[in-house]
């Protein structure tokens, strides 16, 4: 994707309504253009390996595949999944997020927050910011395995500088970059610099990557009640 070109989308979800609905909306966007739908997991990603685009709204509960192995198959290959979920507690979500997903959404999203969305997704963020997104992954990570630690992810953590790993403790509490400088007392342009570079050195994509990771490695282990 350039600058000048529209964001190039895939809509999954196998009730037609919902998924030409969401496709309507999306093309309605001079900057956004749906290249292609699918039904289910599976044809979710045929449609992305032959049309390419930059993200993929993927609807997490499909037949013949679900949106999570869609996800976890099209990892590292160009699309950036965001999730479509019905319950803001879904089961769901922390797989999601551990499959690769950058984000997601509630079906009753609203127009505007969609278009937000998508844009975010496709400029290499993660939709982590919101609070409810905060909640969710204190809850899955909660009810998950329990974090234990793990030699390989100890060894790449220690790759980061002691503010860096911090900085990675308040991603993973699900602050945005300016909550992490107002803690920090900093610049959010500072933020963003010790984010890509814990990025870079962890070889993550995105921040849900760097939160999986967190919890994961037990640098962060969440706390049940909070």
């Amino acid at each position: 994707m350039t600058e000048t070109s529209p964001v190039r989308l895939v809509v999954a979800d196998d009730q037609a309504i919902v998924r030409d609905g969401f496709a309507a909306l999306l093309d309605s966007q001079p900057d956004l253009c749906v290249v292609g739908t699918a039904g289910d997991g599976a044809q979710a990603v045929r449609v992305c390996q032959e049309a390419q685009p930059d993200v993929v709204l993927m609807d997490i509960r499909m037949p013949v595949m679900d949106g999570i192995e869609a996800t976890r198959r099209l990892a590292g290959q160009g699309p950036r999944s965001l999730m479509l979920t019905t319950f803001d507690l879904d089961e769901y979500v922390y797989e999601a997020l551990r499959a690769g997903a950058s984000g997601f959404l509630l079906k009753d999203v609203t127009a505007e927050r969609l278009f937000d969305a998508v844009r975010v997704v496709a400029a290499g963020d993660a939709l982590l910011a919101p609070a409810v997104t905060r909640r969710l992954i204190k809850e899955f990570a909660t009810r998950g395995p329990a974090p234990v630690p793990d030699t390989a992810g100890a060894a790449t953590l220690a790759a980061l500088t002691p503010r860096e790993t911090q900085v990675l403790r308040q991603v993973a509490e699900g602050l945005s970059n300016q909550e992490i400088a107002d803690r920090l007392v900093v610049t959010e342009q500072t933020v963003k610099t010790h984010v890509s570079r814990m990025l870079m050195k962890l070889g993550l994509r995105d921040r849900t990557q760097a939160v999986v990771l967190a919890y994961e490695s037990g640098l962060v282990v969440p706390r049940a009640g909070r």
